[in-house]
């Protein structure tokens, strides 16, 4: 990331950054430093704290992405004012104003008049004479624009009518290049404009699912993005046309007055008239396309950003989910005509065993897979049953049900968890799945990685590609890039707050490690099936390519388990050894006897033990270290126990309370899967009885809660839930927000279909287009 931005540049970035993130030019520029030298962000939140002032990874990851943005404008800036020197028009007036331009809009507003074109309307009006016809008639008001047009009548401009329409097209292409015309009406249109989608004729059923949008108007300003990105989904399939533009009653005259402004044509002269014909003439013909084309595009990248933002949110919260542990556990894959099926591995994650099942249609042979399962629980001793949400779940959790109740006594029953499956025949399939198991059946691998991700789903979620595990809303749609890239952010971010055994963590683990990658990853995992366990975080310096710099980013997140330096088990970093041993002395008692005793370190004084080059923050971050070894910052295991008797959405009634787990979050509300095989909806206004403005304020990916059945449409497969406590008339779920629709007037308000865009990847029926299964 290393740049030679000059001294007031950097100055600059670093100042519009500092507002951005709430932090001082100092912190940013120290940060930019650091990341421009190779450090990674979580090496810098978590070991330079006492350079940066403490910012945290999500402002540095905020910080890196600004960075770039600015980067590319300032090198746009440099260009534009080179290319309107090299014309030999730059003034001081314009270069101040370039320089004082804080977006790439503005830039472009600015550099307009000055960037080379294709030969125009205007330029062939030019070459015909007729701009000394148009500085005539804003000059002399008084007289009628058709009189003075006849002195330029030629054979090139055969007419009146011509030589004004061409007088016309030179005004035109100046108010376009009037950058603080543009300015001023692009505010008007954040402000004003609606956005309005109609059904195109025909076409109705055919896009049943965007059926909430056949009749649509609503604030352009005030449009949440999973609405937008339905209604563009749905332009797109041309199932409805699409419109941004200002109130046509009220809105599109003042819009013309803002143009007719700029030329003064209050007076109501001939020529005063002729102007603010030709202000409505711009607005009709350039300005309302121009303006759509970039409220498109603002509307469209604040879509992704919310999008790409609650996808990531809930990726994270997947990824960091409380890990079931080192437990024996059998893994199954539901299916009903392709069969069950069944792995177990044991507490380290190791395949013992593989079957297939097949104790429904169209073998029906439950006795044989029931025994099967008794037989595997008894040889194995399994712990938990991991059962994958797919097809078939519920059938094969109640099948699993019933099998535990044939244990014979004194076989403890293990725990039954249905667990995501999202993306497991995607790492089935993979590259990395055959070189793990190259004798495996494809099929069984799904089992196998259902079973470890009950164990520790970041550990197995880590193999598979982020966009695969399917936690967002309307994923396929928004700009892949910038999507992969955050994805990946989160998913190193999660890999490096937890931490990640040395000795046992797989390569694709590892390459998320700050610092490693792929190849180093590759490297760690070889040396160590060469040479063994790593005895110490010193013995990665033996590891073929593996130098000092990658060694500082990467080593404090690295754990080795009883192992020769007891440092080495906790996220104390090795450059900060001695000052942890200068803390434990201090105690008088050994290092291994302090470590995860926290009252021998309460009297302490963080102060006591400030350097010149460890400060607070880092002194404060060892004692707790100390205190908690190794401390994993997930939360603790537990299930959710779903109601005898409701395997059904049929078997659901308004008022039944139920206990679920949160398998989504979105901007309008949660999904919750209460067993039934259909998740169901917590709008946003029925997660609490305080108002919610972000889902996430409440819950997470994962979470067990309580909710009460408010709604159900079996035809439809909707749910509608509610966490509230009260009850009453207000405790049935709003369906969809209450944006004015038709012609500004609000209807009832719809909830997001289960079928239909407003879910994306989480409603049920569109599970399989939005999330690779």
């Amino acid at each position: 990331m290393a740049q030679t931005d000059s001294a007031p540049v950097q100055a600059r970035i670093a100042q519009t950054i500092a507002r951005d993130i709430s932090a001082a030019p100092s912190q940013v520029s120290a940060a930019i430093g650091l990341l421009d030298g190779g450090a990674t962000v979580p090496f810098v939140a978590r070991y330079r704290k006492e350079v940066t002032g403490g910012l945290d990874d999500t402002q540095l990851r905020l910080l890196s992405d600004r960075l770039s943005y600015l980067r590319e404008l300032e090198a746009r800036r440099e260009t534009i004012v080179n290319s309107i020197r090299e014309q030999g028009k730059l003034t001081d007036d314009l270069a101040r104003s370039i320089a004082q331009a804080e977006s790439k809009a503005t830039l472009e507003d600015i550099y307009l008049p000055f960037k080379p074109k294709r030969r125009t309307k205007a330029m062939i009006a030019r070459e015909n004479g007729l701009e000394p016809l148009l500085r005539a008639i804003q000059e002399d008001r008084a007289s009628a624009p058709e009189t003075l047009a006849e002195a330029y009548v030629t054979e090139a401009v055969p007419s009146v009518k011509d030589a004004l329409n061409g007088a016309r097209d030179i005004l035109t292409e100046e108010l376009s290049e009037n950058a603080d015309l543009l300015g001023r009406l692009r505010d008007f249109m954040r402000t004003e404009a609606f956005i309005t989608a109609r059904v195109v004729p025909g076409k109705e059923e055919a896009g049943a699912k965007f059926s909430d949008y056949f009749d649509h108007r609503e604030k352009w300003a005030d449009i949440p993005g999973h609405r937008a990105l339905a209604i563009l989904r749905a332009a797109k399939e041309e199932v409805v046309t699409m419109e941004i533009a200002p109130d046509p009653e009220t809105g599109e005259v003042r819009a013309i007055g803002i143009v007719a402004t700029v030329l003064d044509t209050s007076a109501g002269r001939p020529g005063d008239l002729w102007l603010r014909d030709v202000a409505r003439w711009a607005w009709r013909v350039k300005f309302s396309v121009s303006l759509y084309v970039d409220l498109l595009g603002e509307l469209r990248q604040r879509a992704h950003d919310e999008a790409i933002k609650v996808f990531a949110r809930n990726l994270k919260d997947l990824l960091l989910a409380a890990p079931a542990g080192p437990r024996a556990t059998l893994g199954l894959d539901p299916g009903i005509r392709t069969g069950v099926k069944a792995a177990v591995v044991d507490a380290t994650g190791k395949v013992l065993e593989t079957a297939t099942l097949y104790p429904f249609q169209p073998k029906m042979d439950l006795r044989g897979a029931q025994a099967k399962i008794v037989e595997m629980v008894k040889r194995h001793g399994i712990d938990l049953i991991a059962i994958g949400n797919g097809t078939a779940s519920r059938e094969t959790e109640r099948m699993v049900a019933e099998t535990l109740k044939l244990l014979p006594q004194g076989v403890r029953a293990p725990t039954k968890v249905v667990v995501s499956e999202a993306g497991a025949s995607v790492y089935s399939a993979s590259e990395l799945a055959a070189r793990e198991f190259p004798d495996l059946d494809v099929s069984l691998r799904g089992a196998v990685s259902i079973a470890r991700r009950l164990q520790d789903p970041l550990a197995e979620l880590v193999k598979i590609e982020p966009q695969s595990i399917g936690v967002g809303q309307y994923q396929h749609d928004v700009d892949q890039r910038r999507l992969s890239q955050a994805l990946e952010a989160v998913v190193e971010d999660a890999v490096n707050a937890v931490g990640v055994d040395l000795n046992t963590a797989s390569a694709p683990l590892l390459a998320q490690v700050a610092g490693l990658g792929p190849a180093l990853a590759q490297a760690i995992v070889a040396h160590r099936d060469a040479h063994g366990a790593f005895p110490s975080r010193r013995a990665l310096m033996e590891v073929a390519g593996l130098g000092p710099k990658a060694f500082e980013q990467c080593a404090g997140f690295l754990r080795i388990r009883d192992g020769k330096e007891p440092l080495d088990a906790s996220s104390v970093h090795p450059e900060a050894y001695e000052l942890a041993r200068r803390i434990v002395k201090n105690c008088g008692r050994d290092i291994r006897e302090i470590m995860g005793q926290p009252s021998v370190l309460k009297g302490l004084r963080a102060e006591d033990f400030v350097t010149e080059t460890f400060g607070l923050p880092t002194v404060r971050d060892i004692i707790a270290e100390l205190e908690k070894p190794g401390r994993d910052p997930r939360p603790s295991f537990k299930t959710a126990q779903f109601t005898d008797g409701v395997e059904d959405i049929k078997d659901l009634k308004p008022g039944m309370s139920l206990e679920g787990t949160v398998t989504n979050v979105a901007a309008f509300g949660a999904f919750v899967d209460i067993g039934v095989h259909q998740d169901g909806l917590v709008h946003v206004s029925q997660l609490a009885d305080r108002f919610v403005k972000d889902p996430h304020e409440v819950v997470k990916a994962g979470d067990v809660v309580r909710v009460r059945v408010t709604e159900v449409d079996v035809a439809r497969k909707r749910i509608g839930l509610t966490m509230r406590k009260q009850s009453g008339p207000e405790d049935r779920a709003p369906k969809g927000g209450s944006a004015p629709r038709g012609k500004g007037k609000p209807k009832a308000p719809q909830p997001p279909r289960a079928d239909g865009p407003e879910n994306g990847a989480l409603g049920a029926a569109l599970r399989a287009a939005m999330k690779p299964r």
